[in-house]
């Protein structure tokens, strides 16, 4: 009865995991796939292997590998792999079944809230992260900053160089920023606002 329980409790966190806050929140359909069929997956297989005759370090081994193939597989953004490691977990923990139910229930209740405060869109609104290549080979880092600050509109938080072509004369740089609703208030909706849009934000 407790391992049905614990079935029970993972396949409710795995649906508010996924269904409640990943696809609404991101709208990636073929990693919905991807996370139900991890947390069944392994929640089946470790079941297995907890009665078996199969080491379970063996066992777990084998989920690293396969999380290897599967993060090397697709490009993933670093929210879509804590997603897939909580998928993970929430089938470890259901598969494992420790005692007391109630302790495997919490950790459960964790996950699924920590990723609900962790991706929620309130959380940090407003920053953002590209990778930016200048049409400009700027050596001083304060120049590079203002620079970026009039095209993205927002406040440069923090840069990190990535490559300073002075033959091509361009610059890459990966840019920390939070959006300045002061900035952004007057940037171009549409395609044929851009002509009309104020010089300092070309």
């Amino acid at each position: 009865m407790t391992v049905i329980l614990s079935y029970l409790a993972d396949l409710v966190a795995i649906g508010i995991l996924v269904l409640g806050l990943y696809f609404p929140r991101h709208r990636r359909r073929d990693l919905v796939v991807a996370y139900l069929g991890v947390n069944i997956g392994v929640m089946a297989v470790s079941t297995v292997l907890l009665s078996g005759a199969v080491g379970l370090g063996l066992g777990l081994g084998l989920f690293g590998v396969l999380s290897i193939i599967r993060l090397r597989s697709d490009e993933l953004a670093q929210h879509e792999i804590a997603y897939y490691f909580s998928a993970l977990a929430l089938g470890l923990l259901s598969g494992l079944s420790t005692e007391p139910l109630w302790l495997t229930i919490t950790l459960m209740i964790v996950i699924v809230s920590a990723m609900w405060v962790g991706d929620h869109p309130a959380l940090f609104r407003g920053y953002r992260r590209q990778i930016v290549t200048v049409d400009r080979a700027i050596e001083n880092e304060q120049a590079l900053v203002a620079h970026l600050e009039q095209r993205l509109g927002a406040d440069v938080k923090h840069i990190t160089v990535m490559k300073l072509d002075l033959v091509n004369d361009t610059t890459m740089v990966d840019v920390r920023y939070r959006l300045d609703p002061a900035r952004t208030m007057y940037a171009p909706k549409s395609a044929d606002d851009l002509d009309r849009a104020p010089e300092t934000l070309r």
